[in-house]
């Protein structure tokens, strides 16, 4: 007979962005000091938890699909939990379209899980939702080679698109002493990339009265783990950076020469409609470029926002051409219930949103080649973060270079002997629109991915091409 953990056993499924994903992690730290079992699957566990995003309807509707799918396919007395933004945005909405949820957890309210599971356990069926406590510090631990930091959650700007105020609160950043301690424990668990996020990265300290906080912070951060070789940071809001922020960026060698840097738009009426900074964008480019040689740039944008004409369009196409991103996302608009721009009259039609998008990524992709065909050559240094299984039943080295991000942007597919983790010098053989063919320096072509580190096993990883 298996053995019953003392609290019992969850399966936690994960969706929407990594703000979202550290959320989880954090809440399976949590149950795992009460004395929970984490399992890896939902027929193992007596609660199986969503971690919902409901960022935009396609998210939503994947996490009610999910949640359904469980509540239809569960055990007797097996529990139905749903965390995060669309328990948060929906509320009683959402118990409405899954009626066998047995508890409800709020994005800001990720802390409390263990209390929840309690209740529910008790017979009550909880929703808690709206402001919590301040964010407890549960131990972090190292899911693979690079791992997410939450820096900040909430925003206090007010994009006529976004929802993510009305999920998420008011902006509010961890104190610097606490992100350092995750940083040492992940650097303990053998980390070599850490990747900054929140909604808005450059505001960082802002609400501690903080000028320059985000430069202030990675200053003493990059001290504090020198042994971590890669510090990156996302979602730099372009109306809040400074000389200081660049001058940083430039200066310390472990953070990596990539910034993330959401514009939305190019054409400035349309950002105006979109309440977004209205800043040269070109020219912020260029002193971005200036003052870090080989930088990658990744943005952004939307298309078919309420109003938006063929001209302002055309804008865009123009500025793709003219500022030569390195890595981009493109998001047709979708109206969110509580925003400014959902009540535009001035909508645009779900076919021109379409043809816009498909537009635009043709655009983009052409540039996207030539700027990875740029790489063709050069030696860079690759993060192994798993592989892919060829026909022979062998193992091809994947990873990245310091010009992708995870998830989101591109990989290299490595010939010669790597281990995860590692981080090892690549020479780049081949370009395609959005990955990159490379051989370890030194190697033949030949290889194999050597014995993973800390005895994981090879992981098959495939590559995303858009973020929220």
């Amino acid at each position: 007979m298996t053995d019953v953990a003392p609290a019992g056993r969850f399966y936690l499924e994960q969706l929407g962005c990594p703000k979202n994903l550290v959320d989880g992690e954090n809440m399976a730290e949590i149950l795992k000091s009460r004395g929970y079992v984490e399992v890896s699957s939902p027929d193992e566990a007596d609660t199986i938890i969503v971690n919902t995003c409901g960022f935009i309807q396609r998210a939503a509707d994947e996490s009610v699909a999910a949640l359904r799918g469980h509540a239809a396919t569960r055990r007797r007395g097996q529990r139905l939990i749903a965390t995060g933004c669309l328990a948060q945005r929906w509320g009683d909405r959402l118990t409405a379209a899954v009626p066998g949820i047995d508890g409800m957890l709020g994005a800001m309210r990720w802390g409390e899980i263990d209390r929840l599971l309690e209740a529910v356990r008790a017979g009550v069926r909880p929703k808690w939702l709206g402001a919590g406590a301040v964010d407890p510090s549960p131990g972090r631990v190292a899911r693979g080679p690079s791992t997410y930091l939450k820096i900040a959650d909430g925003c206090d700007h007010t994009c006529a698109f976004c929802a993510i105020p009305l999920i998420k609160g008011k902006h509010r950043s961890k104190p610097i002493e606490r992100i350092i301690v995750e940083a040492r424990q992940l650097a303990a668990r053998g980390v070599r990339e850490i990747v900054l996020v929140s909604q808005d990265s450059s505001g960082y300290g802002k609400d501690f009265a903080m000028r320059d906080g985000l430069a202030e912070m990675l200053d003493r951060l990059v001290a504090a783990v020198p042994q971590i070789p890669w510090v990156r940071v996302m979602y730099v809001y372009p109306g809040t950076v400074t000389d200081r922020l660049i001058e940083t960026f430039a200066r310390h060698p472990q953070i990596v020469k990539y910034v993330d840097m959401p514009l939305q738009h190019a054409d400035r009426d349309v950002l105006r409609r979109m309440r977004r900074p209205t800043v040269d964008a070109l020219d912020l480019i260029r002193r971005f470029r200036a003052a870090i040689p080989d930088l990658a740039l990744r943005s952004t944008f939307i298309v078919g926002f309420p109003g938006e004409t063929e001209r302002e369009f055309a804008s865009l196409l123009e500025f793709f051409g003219s500022a030569q991103l390195d890595r981009v996302g493109v998001f047709t608009y979708s109206a969110e219930a509580g925003t400014l721009a959902a009540t535009a009259a001035s909508q645009v039609r779900e076919r021109v949103k379409e043809r816009r998008y498909r537009r635009a990524m043709e655009t983009l992709q052409a540039i996207s080649i030539e700027r990875n065909r740029l790489q063709i050559g050069r030696t860079l240094p690759v993060l192994i973060e798993g592989a892919v299984e060829d026909g022979d039943g062998d193992y091809q080295a994947i990873g990245r270079t310091y010009r992708d991000a995870p998830e989101v942007d591109g990989l290299v597919f490595v010939r010669g002997t790597a281990a995860i983790g590692e981080i090892v010098p690549v020479r780049i053989d081949d370009a395609m629109a959005y990955d990159l063919v490379g051989t370890v320096a030194g190697a033949d072509a030949g290889g194999r991915l050597a014995a993973p580190l800390n005895g994981r096993l090879p992981l098959t990883v495939l590559p995303a091409r858009a973020s929220i």
